[in-house]
């Protein structure tokens, strides 16, 4: 049972993560923020980011779960597919090139709470794009949806959401204190390295999940022969 949560848990985690490491402007506004004015405002700005991609989150797996039957049909084909469309996010992530935006931002003398709202909001306002890009990594890690709203089909979305949270959590956090370590040495052209190690990540990962899809329609007894 335990490691049954810890499972849930820690792939509900990864795709916090994964859904976290694009460096767009929500992530440069961050990064401006750590750099401009402090520690502590990119911090904040960062849970504002992890708290409106976990409730676009929970939308999402709500929509994964009521589309079940037609996901256990066309299991296969959805996997390729969202492997396709992560390495085409990798691929854009790795030419991507946030120094312009970057150079154009300047961070206003805004609270703490402003802060949160602002990024919060810019964030959900972009649910037309970032549901569909969870949705797609749930698929990648092969999240294990809602069956039936019982106690045990609702404990296993709250697990899910929770590890998502805790990886958007760990990425934003990790991302804003890295910044303000070498915020001497920083330069806006060390996001480009960012952008293509991240889009390295994903590129791999979708081309992972379309290897494994392809290799799990093959008989065993053909890998065999």
């Amino acid at each position: 049972m335990y490691l049954e949560i810890i499972e849930i848990l820690l792939r509900g985690f990864c795709v916090g993560v994964a859904a976290s490491i694009t460096v767009g402007p929500v992530a440069v506004l961050c990064i401006q923020r750590t750099l401009s004015k402090s520690r502590r405002s990119g911090i904040v700005s960062g849970l504002g980011v992890a708290a409106a991609d976990t409730l676009m989150a929970m939308i999402a797996y709500f929509c994964y779960s009521m589309l079940q039957a037609q996901i256990d049909q066309y299991n296969q084909l959805l996997r390729v597919v969202a492997g396709i469309f992560v390495v085409i996010v990798g691929v854009y992530i790795f030419f991507q090139n946030p120094v312009p935006q970057i150079r154009r931002n300047r961070a206003g003398k805004t609270s703490l709470t402003q802060d949160f709202a602002s990024i919060f909001g810019l964030t959900i306002a972009n649910f037309v794009l970032v549901i569909p890009y969870i949705l797609t990594f749930f698929a990648v890690f092969k999240i294990s949806t809602i069956e039936t709203f019982d106690v045990a089909g609702l404990g296993r979305g709250f697990l899910v959401i929770v590890g998502f949270f805790g990886g958007a959590i760990l990425w934003w956090t990790s991302l804003a204190f890295l910044i303000n370590l070498f915020r001497r040495r920083f330069r806006p052209r060390h996001m480009l390295t960012i952008n293509h190690v991240a889009g390295i990540i994903i590129g791999v990962l979708g081309v992972y999940t379309i290897l494994s899809t392809f290799f799990n329609l093959i008989p065993h007894g053909m890998l065999q022969a």
